[in-house]
């Protein structure tokens, strides 16, 4: 399959200051689910369970941002605090769930873990990720789950054998 180059929106900042910007293999992979990814079908799936703004307070985020945040969580093996991070620091990631960092910020951790755990409550979670694989299959596509690896710094305390 001959990849496309993505399609991206790009802002001021990127045209001046990303003009040797290459195209990851992030990105060509979420451009490419954005373009086959079957996104109505799976949002009405979900928009029945799906809490309706009602009253003051936040309104609820909208399903299908919610959806893609759940599917880039799945795919890179995220748990959600770190997927929450990932989206602030991954560009594509956050083209791909439709997040504009200068107009909004990242959904936090336990709303995505609020998310996971309603898909979980009306089992539909293996339900979209079926049809997702189904409608790929239709495509002559398929996907492979990956995983982002990061590396931390933790303080230890030091070794009193040293002393």
């Amino acid at each position: 399959m001959r990849r496309r180059a993505p399609c991206t929106k790009q802002t001021f900042a990127a045209v001046t200051f990303e003009q040797y910007r290459k195209p990851t293999r992030r990105e060509w992979f979420l451009d490419e689910m954005t373009r086959v990814g079957p996104w109505a079908a799976l949002v009405a799936a979900i928009e029945p369970v799906y809490p309706k703004a009602e009253g003051p307070g936040r309104p609820p985020i909208g399903v299908e941002r919610m959806l893609r945040l759940h599917c880039v969580q799945q795919w890179f093996h995220l748990s959600d605090p770190v997927v929450e991070e990932a989206l602030y620091d991954s560009r594509a990631m956050r083209q791909f769930v439709g997040i504009d960092l200068g107009r909004e910020p990242v959904p936090d951790e336990t709303t995505i873990c609020k998310f996971r755990h309603l898909l979980e409550a009306y089992q539909l979670g293996e339900q979209l990720f079926a049809r997702i694989r189904e409608h790929l299959v239709t495509q002559g596509l398929q996907v492979s789950r990956g995983t982002i690896v990061d590396a931390t710094i933790i303080s230890a305390p030091s070794s009193t054998k040293n002393r």
